[in-house]
């Protein structure tokens, strides 16, 4: 895929010209995404996240790290964290802002450590992209978890977009179907997972985890924390 993300963030953070983020959806216009919301200060994250970073345990696994928010306000309190990142450029961007310790590589290709906390913000598990990929991210999760490990995320249940709009008929409602443009140039279109918690908690159940909802807003999105039963 191309590193659209990446550029982005790169060019922001040099001050490259940077352009416009734009997510391109199967439901209506694009929208454009805010660069700079991937390089916020404590200030200026929701509660949620805040819980979120306060939860994290031991070694941590910051999966998707973009630019090194969350993992820089770990590291500011001491913690032992690893930022984890496929995109080279972001990955350069949290080397220059300080980030001590990074991994540049897709999360289903590692499995050099094991961590005590895996930790994805910003709908991060949504790389699952589909149920079934999330069972699989669950079972490659168990490799890298260290015993009594727990993965921290958040999501959301999506059904409210079909207010308006067909749900699809042959795949889950929240598989959402998107494409990311920067300066011209677009990702291929790729599959993203919101879960609900009914389905989340199923599926965490039979792959061995026990679930806790941590926190719910206003618009249906929640933290949870799946912790290891093995």
């Amino acid at each position: 895929m191309t590193d659209v993300i990446g550029q982005a963030i790169y060019d922001y953070h040099f001050r490259l010209s940077p352009g416009k983020l734009l997510i391109h959806n199967e439901l209506g216009k694009p929208d454009e995404m805010p660069v700079e919301i991937y390089f916020r200060e404590e200030k200026d994250m929701p509660e949620m996240e805040i819980m979120a970073l306060e939860l994290c345990q031991g070694k941590v696994l910051d999966i998707g790290a973009g630019a090194g928010s969350h993992a820089l306000f770990l590291q500011d309190r001491d913690a032992d964290i690893t930022a984890l990142e496929i995109s080279p450029l972001a990955s350069g961007v949290m080397r220059n802002r300080g980030v001590n310790k990074i991994i540049t590589t897709n999360i289903f290709e590692y499995s050099a450590q094991q961590y005590n906390t895996l930790l994805l913000l910003m709908n991060g598990i949504g790389l699952s992209a589909t149920l079934d990929g999330i069972r699989k991210f669950l079972q490659h999760a168990k490799s890298l978890l260290l015993p009594g490990g727990q993965l921290i995320f958040d999501s959301s249940d999506v059904a409210y977009l079909y207010k308006k709009h067909k749900p699809p008929t042959k795949r889950y409602y929240g598989e959402i179907h998107f494409r990311y443009e920067y300066k011209k140039q677009k990702t291929p279109w790729f599959s993203w997972l919101y879960i609900d918690q009914k389905n989340l908690k199923a599926i965490a159940k039979s792959e061995g985890f026990s679930m806790e909802v941590l926190m719910v807003d206003e618009n249906d999105q929640y933290l949870a924390r799946l912790m290891c039963l093995k």
